[in-house]
């Protein structure tokens, strides 16, 4: 299983790389979909199953909003794709100082930590992820309106950003 979850990791890893260096609108929600389907899959592995599902199908609606907004602002004929040198160039400097910054905090990560949720199921009475859920709605509701409010503040930017000089319908195309 530790192998299927370093997997995983690797893969969001490379597909992070991906969002981050590419400067176009459809390469680049494709890319936050793979990331997001990533870091669920590995959620899901460490006991997290339905809070996973949950958080994926939510973010690939607010994902599908956004790629739809930026695609209609910001429609280039001939976008930057993966294999173009520029984004190839930035992709091998991220991936470098991702390397570097992980060799420099590597002894911060231990073992014991790397453990399913549910290994401890003779201690507990509920699964880990339905009883998170619920913690969340009951004690961490502010923090939940805090990140709807933050959601909704990037959606205003990412729209700010993709918008450009245009003036709505009056742009010229």
């Amino acid at each position: 299983m530790s192998y299927i979850v370093s997997f995983f990791l690797l893969g969001l890893v490379l597909a992070l790389v991906a969002v981050a260096s590419n400067p176009s609108p459809y390469f680049g929600a494709l890319g936050l979909v793979v990331a997001a389907g990533l870091g669920c899959c590995i959620l899901a592995g460490h006991g997290g199953s339905f809070l996973s599902l949950i958080l994926f199908l939510i973010y690939l609606g607010g994902m599908l909003v956004v790629f739809a907004y930026s695609a209609a602002l910001a429609a280039e004929p001939y976008p930057e794709t993966w294999g173009s040198w520029p984004v190839m160039v930035w992709g091998v400097i991220y991936l470098v100082g991702t390397f570097l910054g992980s060799c420099f905090f590597w002894g911060g990560w231990y073992s014991p930590f790397w453990v399913v949720a549910d290994e401890f199921g003779e201690f507990s009475v509920l699964r880990a992820d339905t009883g998170g859920v619920g913690l969340l709605y009951s004690v961490g509701g502010g923090m939940l309106v805090i990140a709807v409010f933050v959601l909704l503040l990037a959606l205003f930017v990412v729209l700010e950003l993709t918008r450009g000089l245009g003036r709505g319908v009056l742009r010229a195309v």
